[in-house]
């Protein structure tokens, strides 16, 4: 495994939030697709700048779009949180700084 992909464990958790297409060509391997998103969301490179080892970039770019825009994304995360506040995983303890309004660019 490679500093910024998934392990077997967290695919374990992401893996029956995604859903899967079908119908279509023969897919690429969902890890391999999932693993090519969070590489280019961690190190902000070009689309066609993405590693060989994700396959063609198109390949990762158009479910990762697809998934954002419908809100895929957003379920898993709340399911994912869901089931580590379940297990007693999660710290709620929420600290709030009284000057975030400042850094928005909010007048008090």
């Amino acid at each position: 495994m490679r500093r910024r992909e998934l392990n077997g464990q967290e695919r374990g958790l992401l893996a029956p939030l995604i859903p899967r297409a079908l119908t279509g060509r023969p897919r690429v391997d969902d890890r391999q697709v999932i693993n090519g998103m969070i590489y280019k969301i961690r190190t902000g490179l070009q689309w066609r700048d993405l590693p060989d080892r994700f396959g063609p970039w198109q390949t990762v770019y158009t479910p990762l779009s697809s998934h954002a825009l419908s809100g895929v994304f957003a379920q898993a995360l709340q399911q994912i949180q869901a089931q580590a506040d379940a297990a007693g995983d999660i710290d709620w303890l929420v600290q709030i700084d009284s000057t975030f309004g400042a850094c928005l660019g909010r007048r008090r």
